[in-house]
């Protein structure tokens, strides 16, 4: 029997990570939520009342005031959601910041200056 729920869960959760980032993309008109938002993960834990919401965010003219709009923006995310996806119980969302896209932009960056130095040398 726990199978099949943690199948649940698990459509739960790809259900809510793209209604959510159709939501925070489109419907969401908050002037202060800037850049690329993406929903890399959502997880709703089994009593279905609360759903982490893992984001990442890029290109943000500032992170920390975007996340925090966003925060506060979660209680229209969350009437957004509850119209779009029938469960009993629309979770209370819970806003995680994954920075784990910003540190692979950043390992790119630092690559990217380390190769052409070591293409010129090659060439001498």
């Amino acid at each position: 029997m726990a199978g099949k729920n943690n199948n649940r869960l698990g459509r739960i959760d790809e259900e809510l990570k793209k209604e959510i980032s159709y939501i925070i993309n489109y419907d969401l008109k908050n002037p202060n939520v800037t850049g690329l938002i993406s929903v890399t993960k959502a997880k709703i834990t089994p009593d279905l009342k609360y759903a982490k919401v893992y984001v990442s965010i890029l290109n943000s003219k500032n992170i920390k005031t975007t996340f925090a709009n966003l925060k506060k923006s979660a209680g229209f995310i969350r009437s957004e959601v509850a119209k779009r996806i029938n469960l009993r119980i629309t979770p209370e969302l819970v806003f995680v910041l994954d920075d784990s896209m910003e540190y692979g932009e950043k390992i790119d960056k630092i690559l990217q200056e380390i190769i052409p130095t070591k293409n010129s040398q090659d060439e001498k």
